[in-house]
């Protein structure tokens, strides 16, 4: 039998989660979709009072969409171990904080700050614990 302390995970450890309405156009809901929309599990900003969109290049991350309902209230992953995807070409230092990026032209993924931009700067959160799947970079939202 293997070591079960071989496999190191702390995703969820210390989830906290709150809802938002979402933008109704980077976020939509859609009945069929895993969790109530093609976009749960992307990252996502402020994109007025109490509302959510999915992140761009550079900007603050809220957090990690968990679902959406039809009601187009969306649950939102705001603290805590969690899992997002990176941009395209994305750098991903271990320890560093976090913004949003692109994926080509797709919104809603993260990378490291660019520790020389300013503005940048103050919209960084979190901090990358395990970069080895782009697809699902460990990230403290609180760290």
């Amino acid at each position: 039998m293997s070591d079960p302390r071989a496999a190191v995970s702390n995703v969820g450890t210390g989830y906290r989660a709150l809802t938002f309405a979402i933008d109704n156009s980077t976020i939509t809901y859609l009945a069929t979709a895993a969790g109530g929309s093609s976009q749960v599990g992307l990252a996502v900003t402020f994109s007025a009072d109490n509302t959510v969109k999915l992140t761009e290049d550079g900007e603050y991350v809220l957090g990690k969409l968990i679902s959406v309902d039809a009601d187009n209230f969306a649950t939102v992953q705001v603290g805590g171990v969690c899992t997002l995807p990176s941009g395209a070409s994305a750098t991903l230092t271990l320890g560093e904080k976090i913004v949003g990026d692109l994926d080509t032209a797709a919104k809603g993924y993260i990378r490291a700050v660019a520790t020389g931009t300013a503005g940048e700067l103050g919209h960084a959160r979190g901090a990358i614990h395990n970069n080895n799947t782009t697809t699902a970079v460990v990230v403290d939202l609180d760290g």
